[in-house]
């Protein structure tokens, strides 16, 4: 018995968001002659972006970095907490290793200047789907920012989720109090052992210990 064709894979489903409607428009236009992509919205503000992920399920969020209101940073921050599989690809006219790194930093899977050529943007979105870390051409010299014993820093969220974590919460008591998934919590989790270098929870609480996460709360090693 002959088996089935294999099914094609679905498109690839991309928001785009940006307050400038001709940079948008044009990078639909672009996005849409591609068969295996489609523009699922176009939005012009990162709250907006945080207000409609849910309902747009996109695979892939080109995101603006300066907007008013939210930022690109903020809002992508944001989306993560709640949908931690949406790979994020920051546009931008900035390529100075601050703003690349902050980018990555806040979750980012990659960074593309808004004058890129248009064939880099489906790269960058093909490699991002495919698991990979994508900064354009004239970015990737940028180095990431470093704390003065070497590591990445925390985002403000990090910290935050550190603090929790370093009190003895667990990953459903931290989602609870800052109304998140326990998988966002502990998609955090994760990340904040592999910056640091530590893998025990009472390495967290040391760490936040020694650098001032715990300060005022009372606990003591």
């Amino acid at each position: 018995m002959t088996a089935p064709p294999p099914q094609p894979a679905a498109p690839v489903r991309v928001m785009i968001v940006d307050d400038h409607p001709m940079v948008a428009e044009g990078i639909e236009a672009i996005l849409e002659s591609y068969d295996d992509i489609t523009v699922v919205g176009t939005l012009s503000s990162g709250q907006e972006a945080i207000d409609r992920v849910a309902e747009l399920r996109p695979d892939v969020i080109l995101m603006d970095l300066n907007m008013p209101g939210v930022n690109g940073l903020s809002a992508t921050e944001m989306i993560l907490e709640t949908c931690c599989d949406t790979r994020i690809l920051i546009l931008s006219m900035h390529d100075t290793p601050e703003y690349i790194s902050t980018a990555l930093s806040h979750g980012a899977r990659g960074y593309l200047l808004k004058d890129v050529p248009t064939e880099e943007i489906k790269t960058a979105i093909d490699r991002v789907m495919a698991g990979d870390r994508y900064l354009c051409t004239g970015t990737r010299a940028a180095i990431t920012p470093q704390t003065a014993d070497g590591r990445v820093p925390l985002t403000n969220r990090e910290q935050t989720i550190l603090l929790q974590l370093a009190l003895g919460k667990s990953n459903r008591e931290v989602a609870e109090v800052l109304d998140i998934s326990v998988r966002t919590v502990e998609t955090h989790r994760k990340n904040i052992k592999a910056k640091l270098g530590i893998s025990s929870t009472a390495g967290l609480t040391r760490y936040a210990l020694e650098h001032g996460v715990l300060q005022g709360t009372g606990v003591r090693l």
